[in-house]
């Protein structure tokens, strides 16, 4: 730990006196870190029929030995190695597989065989897989999330330097205890805060209200926050001790809503519904009356904004009914949360504990 301490001090240096990223990753002392690369597929992985095309092509074709031979010198900044535990399209991820992740990463820090670990997913989930993962992952080691907006044969693929910069977040002594972190377009976001903004845009990550962590420029990642929820080792949530997550479902409200979609989902088996609400969390009269009667049968309605961020405070009106507040989590990372937090209780009040506090 001392050497890669003083490899770091070394480093500054060299890029203070303008020296660039393959010289300064040169200047690390002692032993490289382990940095274990989790391919689950996505755009970043991702081949289109001609170098131009940047929005029609098939994700999750590349494995990962051929993902890392696209990114030169990342043998100078860690000792790599890499294994497949899916090649999907994000919007395909699944409870399951969500599990399955969570317990390799736990297992990976357990047996002590790696210092860090870089995730490569699709974008459309993202999000969500990052935030399970930091309710879920017990250790302060780095975890770090990636992928691309760009398939990996466009003439401006952003994969590369966004696994490059990955790595480089995996291998880095200031990523350790804050929580699971993703790294898209040279930005630095917490798990719980980042989210996809844009349908095609490189720039589409960001942290609505309180904006990124830090930013990875040449090779060098700096920090100007921290985030105080809790997470990672402080987190009350094993993985491994799931079989299964219990079933959430989000339903995006509107005007003139139906209350046929809560009930369908109360039919089909919820133990707890997501409601997308408009402004502050609202609720069409007819969807909240289905919603009650769903809290009569066990199910635990969770209050979100559709608007993309700020605070579901809470309201009598829904409070009453043991309706819980999601706080700043949009309606998705709501969802995530919920299910975890009904594999402990059903009790609206501990449930809202959790939301404040995660």
């Amino acid at each position: 730990m001392k050497g890669m301490k003083r490899g770091r001090f070394l480093l500054v240096l060299v890029v203070i006196a303008g020296a660039g990223i393959m010289c300064a990753v040169d200047a690390f002392a002692g032993p490289l870190p382990r940095v274990r690369i989790l391919a689950m597929g996505g755009t970043i992985a991702g081949v289109a029929a001609s170098p131009t095309e940047t929005k029609d092509y098939t994700p999750g074709s590349l494995d990962v030995s051929s993902m890392l031979k696209s990114v030169p010198g990342l043998d100078k900044v860690a000792r790599i190695s890499g294994e497949q535990v899916a090649n999907i399209d994000s919007s395909h991820m699944t409870n399951e597989l969500l599990l399955k992740l969570a317990n390799r990463v736990n297992e990976l820090f357990l047996s002590d065989s790696v210092d860090g670990i870089v995730i490569t997913h699709g974008t459309d989930t993202l999000e969500e897989t990052a935030y399970f993962l930091n309710l879920t992952v017990k250790s302060d080691r780095p975890v770090v999330l990636v992928g691309s907006m760009r398939p990996a044969t466009a003439v401006s693929a952003d994969g590369p330097l966004n696994l490059y910069n990955a790595v480089v977040l995996a291998s880095h002594n200031g990523a350790r205890g804050r929580g699971v972190l993703v790294t898209l377009n040279e930005r630095i976001h917490p798990a719980r805060d980042v989210t996809k903004t844009n349908t095609t845009s490189v720039d589409t990550f960001r942290s609505p209200d309180f904006g990124c962590l830090g930013y990875i420029l040449d090779g060098r990642p700096s920090f100007y926050r921290i985030t105080t929820k809790r997470h990672t080792g402080s987190s009350e949530f094993d993985a491994g001790k799931l079989k299964e997550l219990p079933r959430v479902d989000i339903i995006y409200g509107h005007g003139n809503g139906s209350r046929d979609l809560v009930d369908s989902a109360v039919r089909a088996g919820a133990r707890g519904i997501v409601i997308a609400g408009a402004g502050n969390g609202g609720i069409f009269p007819l969807e909240k009356e289905a919603l009650i009667d769903g809290t009569k049968e066990g199910v635990v309605v969770v209050r979100a904004s559709r608007t993309g961020s700020g605070i579901v405070t809470q309201a009598e009106e829904y409070s009453r009914y043991g309706f819980i507040v999601s706080n700043d989590l949009n309606p998705q990372k709501a969802r995530i949360l919920l299910m975890l937090a009904l594999t402990k209780t059903s009790r609206p009040g501990q449930i809202q504990r959790m939301f404040d506090e995660y």
